[in-house]
């Protein structure tokens, strides 16, 4: 299936309401070498459209680690928990971040998408204490 392009201009448009941090993970996209993504929040293979309303700033990371999936495990209780959704939810609702830099998911949404997009791998974590040093985290 050929993957359909995101317009500049939208593309600039979800990159100036995210503030050029991944709406996931919350890392600024200055001080990245990698460009971050616009991603699809619901996928193009479930209907997703490609819309401001549907599109989702993402660091490569986040971005990679989710792909089309809209739903992990909770890893507390094990159950299916839809991912987290820019969109329709608040960021604090579903996390919070520790003194450590760690996210820490809330509620079943928040620790699904902690979980399957390895949010607190110890590389991300190292990035985000730089970044917190440099006053660009959270």
């Amino acid at each position: 299936m050929s993957r359909e392009s995101v317009p500049a201009a939208l593309q600039r448009r979800v990159r100036e309401r995210a503030a050029d941090r991944c709406e996931y993970c919350r890392l600024s996209q200055t001080g990245q070498e990698a460009t971050f993504h616009v991603d699809h929040v619901q996928p193009r293979q479930e209907g997703g459209l490609t819309t401001l309303e549907n599109l989702a700033l993402a660091c490569v990371s986040r971005s990679l680690r989710k792909g089309a999936r809209t739903h992990g495990e909770d890893p507390l209780t094990g159950a299916h928990a839809s991912l987290f959704h820019p969109r329709w939810a608040r960021w604090e609702d579903h996390f919070e971040i520790t003194g450590e830099l760690l996210i820490v998911g809330k509620t079943p949404t928040g620790r699904a998408t902690v979980e399957l997009l390895r949010m607190n791998r110890p590389l991300v974590v190292e990035i985000r204490r730089e970044e917190a040093l440099r006053g660009r985290f959270p």
